[in-house]
């Protein structure tokens, strides 16, 4: 056991900021930006240490989920297609939603399994 890693500060930061990002879709996504705006503000001060990569992996997944939950909400540029036809007003509009869920919850999945995935490498003192 490297107890030099173990009693660094920024192990309990990166271990905190995981969780955020577990917990951000609860907080429609702003525990992500404050964890976010954490990485970006602490990443000189882990520069060399193992913790840089997974601030770098923290970053990336957030972007990445942005992207994702972008995308997910494009469907819903269609509605505006479907003219006064309420069927397909709300077939277009049934068919987004679903979308939009599932990928979402896709997205969510994801996020989960990245963070499980950093925790589970910071508890065993690893890089990413």
């Amino acid at each position: 056991m490297n107890y030099s890693i173990d009693k660094d500060p920024n192990r309990t930061l990166t271990f905190v900021l995981y969780v955020l990002y577990i917990v951000a879709i609860f907080s429609a996504g702003i525990l992500a930006l404050v964890a976010l705006l954490i990485n970006y503000l602490k990443l000189d001060a882990v520069k060399g240490s193992i913790f840089e990569s997974h601030f770098r992996f923290q970053i990336r997944t957030f972007w990445w989920y942005l992207i994702w939950t972008v995308l997910a909400f494009v469907p819903f540029i269609f509605v505006f297609f479907t003219g006064q036809d309420p069927a397909l007003f709300a077939g277009v509009t049934l068919g987004a939603s679903a979308f939009c869920v599932a990928v979402l919850a896709l997205s969510w999945l994801w996020i989960v399994y990245r963070a499980i995935k950093g925790i589970m490498r910071l508890n065993d003192n690893l890089a990413i």
